[in-house]
């Protein structure tokens, strides 16, 4: 994924002052900003969901997306929100979906309703929707919110593996979390991506 110039406003807040960006394949990276800094605004333009107002993203293979408010449909349980997806994206079947469930332990949620699950479990799912394709680049906003310590580590084993298998994974948070797990960390400050060091990388 390739990023040139990217800027956008909200009325005459200016939130992205020319955000420049490559994400090669194979690679872990992070974005933190404070809040307000504009941190969801770029990934919505770097999903497609929102049009910069200058600048251009480009995609190299495909993506998904796991925005940071889960978008679920209460009525519905996990099991038909995997089998609606399965069929949005062509899947032949839901073995991926299915490993990155016993990968992330809520697979003995598949029948119950989104509606009832909790916070973490929901999240959970909106993670499993985004990975369930095999994308090639991951867009994760706020992944882990509501997970246990536990799950938060297997959250990272899952982002570790994915990066391992050549996928390029993006996570954006308010903080730097685990800061030495992350190849490029970039801050979001003043409209402007700029490049922090990390233990890895150093």
């Amino acid at each position: 994924m390739e990023v040139i110039g990217v800027h956008h406003a909200y009325s005459r807040r200016e939130v992205l002052r020319g955000v420049d960006l490559r994400l090669e394949p194979g690679v872990l990276a992070g974005i933190v900003g404070e809040n307000g800094a504009g941190k969801s605004t770029l990934l919505k333009i770097l999903s497609g969901e929102l049009a910069p107002d200058l600048g251009s993203v480009f995609h190299h293979g495909g993506f998904g997306y796991c925005p940071q408010a889960a978008v679920l449909n209460d009525a519905l349980t996990v099991r038909q929100h995997l089998d609606y997806f399965k069929v949005a994206y062509g899947l032949t079947d839901l073995s991926r979906a299915e490993a990155v469930m016993e990968a992330l332990q809520f697979s003995e949620y598949a029948d119950e309703r989104a509606g009832v699950l909790s916070g973490g479990t929901r999240q959970k799912l909106n993670l499993t929707l985004a990975l369930m394709h095999d994308p090639q680049v991951l867009l994760l906003d706020e992944p882990y919110q509501g997970f246990d310590w536990e799950i938060y580590q297997r959250f990272w084993d899952l982002a570790t593996w994915l990066r391992d298998d050549g996928r390029s994974v993006l996570v954006v948070s308010h903080l730097a979390y685990d800061a030495e797990r992350l190849d490029v960390l970039w801050r979001l400050d003043g409209g402007v991506l700029h490049e922090q060091t990390t233990e890895r990388a150093a």
